[in-house]
């Protein structure tokens, strides 16, 4: 007799399956004509199988599955999430789910509800969930560099969301006039988005500086001492993370097949500084903005401020899910984190604005 917590699984998994070949297919439609459309379809068929796998499983259960219809909400989320965000973000978002499946698949083997040959079956299925990020490697890195700019982006707009919402809501301590504070909080979204967009260039191009710089010595010394060839590569591999052995079969690959050393050191990706400083700058405003919209509306003050930090908590959210999503990180955990320690720096602000104000006898009518 299986348990409820199983069955509810079981039922789980079908539906994800079929909701997610839907999901697929409806994405390859919306690309039909690029590459990755027929990636995307055989990724749809693909997974229409394992639905139907375990449709077999629930009905060996004696689980009727004609009442189990596709969550229509969980695949238009997906579709208005492709629209708003584009594909990259959606693919992490896909992967994120499969990821989840794999987890919840290993959960049913070890479960042993399940017998011999279905258990192989299932097996299969989890090397298939595993395969599509292999599947989507080239589409991945076609869309690294926009990923690199989502985050810089976001990043910016996090912090001007946490500044100038820490700003305005001192300042709305100290006067009582909104238009006080959205200027305020405006002249310092201003120099914080120019401080924030000259950091990120002169960081960004210190960093290419240095590294062509090593560039520049490495091919040198590659051309006039060879036989520096093997060691050069091994220790290159070696710094990026690889083991000793992986480095020097890397390394004696790269002496006997005669690779151009040019070629590995010229793939690697170098940071545009100009366009993170133009992401940065930006998205810092685009931040400072949105919990300065309430006051800039001339909302009665009280409501002005607990607008501002509704809309502020909602982005702080969305940013903090973003850069989940990206960085592989627990989504709860990192917007939960956003959101606190935003909220937390405002208050800690309007403590010091009430301070201020009542230590210099600050008073706007």
């Amino acid at each position: 007799m299986v348990s409820k917590d199983l069955l509810d699984k079981l039922i789980s998994a079908y539906r994800d399956e079929v909701e997610s070949s839907i999901i697929y297919n409806l994405l390859a439609e919306k690309l039909r004509g690029k590459r990755v459309s027929r990636v995307l379809k055989e990724i749809s068929s693909m997974e229409a199988r394992h639905a139907s796998f375990w449709a077999c499983v629930l009905r060996d259960f004696s689980v009727d599955i004609s009442s189990f219809k596709p969550r229509w909400w969980r695949i238009k989320f997906y579709l208005l999430f492709y629209r708003l965000f584009g594909f990259g973000l959606t693919l992490k978002l896909l992967e994120r789910g499969e990821n989840e499946a794999i987890k919840l698949y290993s959960e049913i083997i070890d479960s042993g509800i399940l017998e011999r040959g279905k258990i192989e079956v299932l097996k299969n299925i989890i090397v298939d969930e595993l395969m599509h990020e292999e599947e989507f490697l080239d589409e991945e890195s076609r869309i690294s560099e926009f990923l690199d700019h989502v985050r810089d982006s976001v990043l910016g707009m996090n912090d001007g969301l946490v500044e100038i919402l820490s700003v305005s809501t001192g300042l709305v301590a100290a006067y009582n006039d909104p238009l006080y504070v959205a200027l305020g909080g405006l002249i310092v979204g201003f120099a914080g988005a120019l401080s924030m967009a000259i950091g990120s260039y002169i960081s960004v191009k210190s960093q290419k500086e240095v590294r062509l710089s090593s560039r520049y010595r490495f091919l040198n010394l590659v051309k006039f001492v060879p036989g520096a060839i093997h060691g050069l590569v091994s220790k290159m591999f070696r710094e990026r993370g690889f083991s000793d052995e992986v480095s020097s079969s890397i390394a004696r690959e790269v002496v006997e097949k005669k690779i151009s050393v040019k070629e590995i050191i010229e793939s690697e990706k170098i940071e545009d500084p100009v366009k993170s400083g133009i992401y940065t700058g930006i998205f810092y405003l685009v931040g400072a903005f949105i919990p300065l919209t309430p006051y800039f509306l001339k909302l009665p003050i009280n409501y002005a401020l607990v607008s501002s930090i509704i809309l502020a908590s909602i982005m702080l959210g969305l940013t903090g899910f973003i850069i989940a999503l990206t960085a592989g990180l627990n989504i709860k955990r990192k917007i939960i984190e956003m959101i606190t320690t935003g909220l937390g720096a405002a208050t800690l602000t309007y403590i010091i604005g009430y301070i201020a104000k009542t230590l210099l006898g600050i008073e706007v009518e």
